[in-house]
């Protein structure tokens, strides 16, 4: 990464960060989030930074949220990201901010560090899905910390707020946070057939093994290879609303992105609609479950 100073500002209200389904009618005490989905990009951040979409839309899971919405007729909300992950992503703890990557990085500020910083994975991305980077120079700290307070905060206060909403309601709830995963990394973890789905509980510690065991259960009886906790044992969003003392659990869903797309050309597949239609299925069940659970 060259000294070159990278400085642009974004006007943030010309930007919808996320958008809210199904929160108006909740019947279940189950909450769907997709933070990776989102396929907005600032203009002036393209402008600075000078890159093709097909560059920076690697890093996304795209049409996640396309794939579950229409099980928030049903009345189980989802919230969905607008802003892409390449921009800022809001599955990681805000502090993992790599001070390398900063021109003008506070000279007293703590340095959390973390793996995810280590590998250029942070709150913001510093190389894409191709491990090139993605800016030709380093970033100002304060324009940074301004997409967090703008984008990063907003998401995070919607979830927190519908999370509550439902716990109010059913004195219960399960956060299913929905991403998509490389079809190369399902290949390489089995023998046999790639994997499907892959549920991430922090091994066993972010919900009941019940519900994990019939998210599972759930899954491959509708015909999908689906393992518990490896290659993703769940993130930021996973870890950090489990609050086991207070009902709130967590559980990570990842698909393999082959099933529904082609990655190359981040274009829909004919599978798509199939997916979509087991998936919702999927999802649906899962809610009733969860009320019988809970009674």
């Amino acid at each position: 990464m060259s000294d070159k100073q990278i400085n642009f500002n974004v006007d943030y209200k010309k930007l919808e960060i996320c958008r809210e389904y199904g929160f108006g009618d909740v019947r279940y005490p189950l909450v769907l989030a997709s933070p990776h989905s989102g396929q907005v990009f600032p203009e002036e951040f393209l402008a600075a930074v000078g890159k093709g979409l097909d560059e920076l839309r690697g890093n996304e899971d795209s049409f996640v949220d396309e794939l579950i919405m229409p099980v928030c007729a049903k009345g189980i909300p989802l919230l969905s990201m607008n802003i892409s992950r390449a921009f800022i992503d809001v599955n990681r703890d805000k502090i993992e901010i790599d001070p390398q990557m900063y021109y003008n990085y506070p000279s007293d500020g703590n340095i959390p560090g973390g793996i995810r910083c280590r590998v250029g994975l942070g709150v913001v991305h510093r190389i894409n899905s191709q491990r090139e980077n993605i800016y030709d120079g380093k970033l100002d700290y304060y324009e940074v910390q301004a997409r967090i307070a703008n984008v990063y905060d907003v998401y995070h206060k919607k979830l927190q707020q519908i999370i509550d909403k439902t716990v109010r309601k059913f004195g219960f709830c399960l956060v299913l946070d929905c991403h998509s995963m490389p079809s190369k990394i399902c290949s390489l973890m089995q023998d046999d057939r790639p994997i499907d789905f892959c549920l991430g509980t922090l091994f066993e510690q972010s919900c009941p093994e019940e519900i994990s065991r019939f998210a599972q259960q759930s899954l491959s009886e509708r015909g999908y290879k689906t393992v518990m906790n490896c290659p993703y044992s769940g993130a930021f969003t996973t870890f950090n609303y489990c609050q086991p003392r207070k009902n709130i659990h967590t559980m990570q869903l990842e698909m393999n992105r082959a099933l529904y797309m082609n990655e190359n050309v981040h274009k829909k597949s004919d599978n798509f609609q199939n997916l979509s239609n087991d998936l919702c299925g999927f999802a649906e069940g899962l809610a009733k479950f969860l009320l019988d659970f809970k009674n």
